[in-house]
């Protein structure tokens, strides 16, 4: 809610009919309570054009009977804006069949009920790419909105340089802040489902952000600890591209349980991309997988499918599972809504919810020796005993919390052999801290 003098103009305003795309019409048989927030959803600023949930100012509504109390967070606001928006508020809740009485009390946003910096959420997942212009954006509000579909999720997005999530979503600001000084995020919202977003690009006027080094660590230290979030389930993380100050500085103070990546299939952009994969498992981030954006195109005339770079191959360039090949297509520009996500872009949420739940699981082999936390001495002794077990031609399997490729020699001096005899080796890390290796007994 903007503050400006009260005017006509600049009065928040109720919904006029029940035509007014605004409003959330609550079934026939909705609750007292359902029809005062339907009603309450549909008070918009003009200036601002959000509506009074969008700009965080509805604290609590309490329906007792047949009397209805709203705690409006207006006392930022000077008195004058702070009327106009809780007359507005007044005037829309007394038009609610059934109500009888209504009052709209001032109170300063509280923020009691809501977490405390991103290290509060369950699963973190940041989307990222290596190259600017594949559609990283597009995936995480696509991805934000679809898991928002039956979790609490919110969506940070951290490219202080081209902050465009807030355009994609068609949120905006101002961020305002609770009693203790934490900013709010904005709210986005569908018929069945809510998104809080957070984006630098709330902060500031469309103009270009030119901070650097310091300034733009500061500045996102900042809202990761202190943004005071509604959801608490999922936040998702949408990445500068390229692997700068921003990224790493995400990845050292985040504690990220994945990453996304996304890329066209042009074969510089998997090149980079593949690069990227590398550097992410150097951080300590598991890669949850790639997003291919921008594949193929399909010809609204003729209907015959095309590969906008023919000859490419994302799964043999990347060393990460392809969750999904998006097409080049239309629906992939119409703005996203919170638990309605187009059909590609739910089965994307779905692969990485999968992924995000077993990150940290290597998975290894049926009957693998575990050495993770042995002795030096220990580990030795397990693995020669385990060895010297099998028969020729049996396979060994191992996981470890360090680098096992140098167990190649080692097997090689157990059984009296060279470490080419040793076939079959592979070391795989599966996850940040952990290794698989199998071979075969000579």
């Amino acid at each position: 809610m903007t503050e400006t003098p009260s005017t006509d103009r600049n009065r928040p305003k109720p919904p006029q009919d029940d035509s007014d795309e605004t409003r959330r019409d609550p079934p026939d048989d909705a609750s007292l309570e359902d029809r005062v927030e339907a009603a309450l959803r549909a008070v918009r600023d003009p200036d601002a054009d959000v509506t009074v949930f969008e700009a965080g100012l509805i604290e609590s509504i309490d329906v007792d009977g047949r009397a209805a109390t709203v705690e409006a967070a207006v006392t930022e606001f000077d008195e004058s804006s702070a009327t106009a928006a809780m007359e507005a508020m007044l005037r829309a809740v007394r038009e609610v069949p059934g109500v009888e009485s209504a009052h709209v009390e001032p109170v300063a946003p509280t923020g009691d009920d809501r977490t405390g910096g991103v290290a509060e959420f369950d699963t973190v997942i940041a989307v990222a790419s290596a190259k600017g212009g594949v559609g990283k954006s597009t995936v995480s509000t696509g991805l934000a909105c679809a898991l928002a579909a039956d979790r609490p999720t919110g969506l940070f997005d951290a490219d202080i340089h081209g902050p465009n999530v807030p355009s994609l979503l068609e949120v905006s600001g101002p961020v305002r802040s609770d009693q203790a000084g934490r900013p709010l995020p904005v709210e986005a919202s569908g018929p069945d489902a809510d998104l809080d977003v957070m984006s630098v690009g709330l902060m500031e006027s469309g103009a270009p952000l030119a901070w650097r080094g310091a300034m733009a660590h500061d500045a996102l230290t900042e809202l990761f600890e202190d943004t005071a979030w509604r959801a608490d389930d999922t936040l998702v993380l949408d990445l500068p591209p390229g692997t700068g100050d921003v990224v790493l500085t995400t990845l050292q103070e985040v504690p990220v349980d994945g990453v996304v990546v996304v890329t066209t299939t042009f074969p510089a952009s998997l090149d980079d991309t593949a690069r990227s994969v590398e550097l992410f498992r150097d951080n300590d981030v598991p890669v949850l997988g790639a997003v291919v954006n921008m594949g193929g195109f399909t010809c609204p005339t003729c209907g015959d499918d095309h590969d906008l770079f023919p000859g490419s191959s994302p799964a043999e360039t990347l060393s990460a599972p392809v969750l999904a090949e998006l097409p080049f297509a239309t629906e992939f520009q119409e703005t996203p809504v919170p638990g309605e996500p187009i059909a590609e872009l739910a089965g994307v949420a779905e692969s990485v919810a999968d992924a995000a739940a077993t990150a940290w699981d290597p998975d290894p082999p049926d009957g693998a020796l575990d050495i993770r936390g042995d002795s030096p001495e220990r580990r030795r002794e397990r693995v020669a005993e385990r060895f010297e077990a099998l028969d020729s031609g049996e396979t060994f399997a191992l996981v470890s919390d360090r680098d096992p490729a140098p167990v190649r020699e080692y097997l090689a001096e157990v059984t009296d052999s060279r470490p080419s005899d040793i076939e079959g080796f592979e070391v795989e890390r599966r996850t940040p801290d952990d290794w698989v290796l199998t071979a075969t007994r000579p």
